[in-house]
């Protein structure tokens, strides 16, 4: 095993890898296009209480660009690894061994799948690190590995690894049962890493409070009920025991934390939303890892923008969006079925804005809204009665969104209102202000069409 490639530079992948390749020419990494540049520049520095080094590695974001490896170490995001197998393809052999790090149960089981062939070592990194910015890394805690062959045996190729890391500086555990080790490390990953977002804190804050134990004995007991019927019993003390192996770490943060905290994505699927799916395959309840991941999800998913989406913001207590299924769900007597009975020769399916602007509270000295189409090319503005009185927004067409060729997503008309009328094609966005906003209106009203 000559050449090694690890695959991301992130806070497992940067730090291992980095150690790998330390006193080792023969270590390239695979890297995302803004991450590469800055390896390049500056090198792959690691900052630790241990000591800090930077490395100048060989980088490329094309796995052609680097030499053929012999062992692939993927540091990556579980949510990465079906990109990074295409990424890959073009260098793998027969001979090609890759070692596993991520986070999850699956990874191993998905690169089988996909590539058909005895080539992957399961993998459990133990560390506490962090992103600083591309290409530098901050290390607090731990940096060890367990690894294993997935069916046990003490193979050539896993004895190479050990040897590999050991010469790296970095302590490498052989298991025997790898899956085992990976189920251990996801009852942790299942209770802390959701609920640190949740209580916005380091673990500390969850395993200070009595009333948490009972939720935690909870959330594992749903996992490894999950694990015994996949055949990978863990102890009936398991919840114990991740209580007190956090006790020597409870300072800590999780990388769910951090990935939120930094804007980035979460694994939550492929933890707790993992132990969801498989519950209902298997017929077991998992209502505590269920309302994990609906919380999470929910916290952490950014706001919705783009064609499609409604804000209405400005002199509103907090802004709001909506997209066509969230309108569909407002109450009914806001609704008008087919706008062609009150404005002939107008089809489709409205919402009158004063439905709308019920749902936000609206700042006390609120008096207009503005309606601007998405391209910010028009507007136009209304009182804050004249929306309520007259306002309608055109969302959908025989169910389905209302066509942009007919000025959708969502069109304002305003039957009624006389030369006064509103017509905006293409609303992206509603602004409630405090007197006039902008308006591109001519003086008559336009034709409908």
């Amino acid at each position: 095993m000559k050449q090694i490639l690890v695959v991301g530079a992130g806070s497992v992948g940067g730090f291992f890898g980095a150690y790998l390749a330390k006193d080792n020419p023969h270590v390239s990494f695979l890297l995302r296009t803004k991450t590469r540049a800055a390896v390049a520049l500056n090198g792959l520095t690691i900052r630790s209480a241990n000591g800090s080094f930077t490395v100048h590695p060989r980088v490329a974001s094309d796995v052609q660009e680097l030499p053929k490896p012999d062992l692939i170490v993927l540091g990556v995001k579980a949510y990465d690894l079906d990109e990074v197998m295409d990424q890959i393809a073009p260098v793998l052999s027969r001979e090609t061994v890759i070692l596993t790090l991520q986070n999850g149960i699956d990874t191993e089981d998905r690169l089988i799948a996909r590539l058909k062939r005895d080539c992957v070592v399961g993998g459990v990194a133990y560390i506490y690190s962090k992103i600083v910015e591309p290409g530098v890394i901050d290390h607090y805690k731990k940096g060890a590995v367990a690894i294993g062959e997935l069916m046990g045996h003490e193979s050539e190729r896993l004895l190479k690894i050990k040897e590999i890391f050991a010469a790296a500086g970095i302590p490498c555990q052989l298991s025997k049962d790898i899956r085992r080790s990976k189920w251990e490390k996801m009852c942790w990953n299942c209770v802390f890493n959701p609920v640190t977002v949740l209580i916005n804190d380091s673990v500390a804050k969850a395993l200070d409070h009595p009333e948490m134990l009972s939720v935690i004995r909870q959330i594992v007991g749903e996992v490894t009920a999950i694990s015994a019927t996949l055949k990978v019993p863990l102890p009936l003390d398991m919840p114990e025991r991740v209580v007190k192996a956090t006790q020597e770490i409870r300072d800590i943060h999780t990388s769910m934390y951090d990935d939120w905290k930094a804007g980035r994505p979460t694994e939550i699927a492929y933890l707790n939303g993992y132990i969801v799916e498989k519950g209902r395959e298997l017929g077991i309840p998992t209502p505590v890892n269920d309302a994990l991941t609906a919380m999470i999800n929910a916290i952490t998913e950014k706001d919705k923008t783009g064609r499609g989406v409604l804000k209405i913001e400005g002199a509103v207590v907090q802004p709001l969006s909506f997209d066509r299924q969230a309108l569909r769900q407002l109450p009914d007597d806001h609704q008008i079925v087919d706008v062609t009975t009150i404005m002939p020769g107008m089809r489709g399916r409205a919402i009158s804005v004063k439905g709308l602007l019920d749902v936000p509270a609206l700042n006390i000295d609120a008096d207009h809204v503005t309606f601007h189409s998405v391209d910010g090319t028009y507007a136009a503005t209304l009182t804050l009665q004249q929306a309520r009185d007259f306002g309608l927004l055109l969302y959908e067409l025989d169910g389905e969104p209302f066509p942009d060729g007919k000025g959708g997503p969502f069109r304002l008309i305003t039957p009624g209102l006389g030369d006064l009328c509103a017509n905006v094609k293409g609303v992206g966005r509603i602004e409630v202000t405090k007197g006039p906003g902008r308006d591109t209106r001519q003086t008559t009203c336009p034709p409908s069409s």
